[in-house]
């Protein structure tokens, strides 16, 4: 076949040099954001094939491990909210989960940061006084994750807090390792000994909300990350 015709074959299929060019090993990497909808060019056994991000993201998740930590969600920066919630729980995928709370501060001083259940998505949660327990025996209106958090400029509390296999139709429970930091966010004494609790109701857990004892959460972050079960 001669070049004009080779030239020509390739005008037939509608492909542009521009686009053969991107297949080039040569070809310089750009910064396109990748979103759902986007297609990957793979070698299929032999053939080239166009799949999807999100079928590709879906394999990928099938290669963790269990006892993987995975990341799920991010409550961004903390504005003056009420409440943070997350309700992306699948037990097909994890066993628990891990919260990193980094300097989350209330909007008033001396206040206990809990975590509130839900049993149905989200839709409610469980802020009954005697539901939960802490210090043994103590009744509170949620799990405690941090205690006598300060309010003022510069404090705030920051760890990590666990809530262990909610999807087990049995108590659940909360353990984590907290710091209070004090002013200029030094490290004023930790709160392990409150950073836990159990909920006294038998039920499965599929989403959390984490609120302060009395006032808004007034800034700092909450990251959840689950543990995947590997099956």
């Amino acid at each position: 076949m001669s070049r004009q015709e080779k030239l020509a074959a390739l005008a037939s299929t509608g492909v542009t040099k521009a686009e053969l060019d991107n297949i080039d090993g040569g070809t310089a990497r750009g910064t396109t954001a990748i979103a759902d909808g986007d297609g990957v060019l793979i070698n299929d056994a032999g053939t080239m094939r166009m799949t999807s991000v999100e079928t590709m993201a879906t394999y990928i998740g099938t290669k963790i491990t269990g006892g993987s930590l995975v990341y799920i969600a991010s409550s961004g920066a903390i504005s003056n909210a009420a409440s943070v919630s997350f309700t992306q729980f699948d037990a097909s995928k994890y066993d628990y989960y891990k919260f990193s709370i980094l300097n989350v501060t209330p909007g008033n001083d001396g206040e206990h940061l809990l975590a509130q259940v839900s049993t149905d998505g989200g839709s409610n949660y469980d802020s009954t006084n005697g539901n939960y327990h802490w210090n043994a025996t103590s009744d509170a209106s949620g799990l405690f994750v941090a205690y006598n958090v300060g309010g003022s400029t510069g404090e705030a509390c920051t760890g990590e807090w666990n809530l262990m296999a909610p999807h087990l139709t049995g108590y659940t429970y909360g353990i984590g390792t907290m710091a209070a930091l004090g002013q200029n966010l030094n490290v004023k004494g930790s709160s392990a000994n409150y950073s836990w609790g159990v909920h006294l109701v038998e039920a499965d857990v599929d989403a959390i909300k984490f609120i302060f004892n009395a006032g808004n959460i007034a800034s700092g972050e909450i990251v959840m990350y689950g543990i995947a079960n590997g099956t």
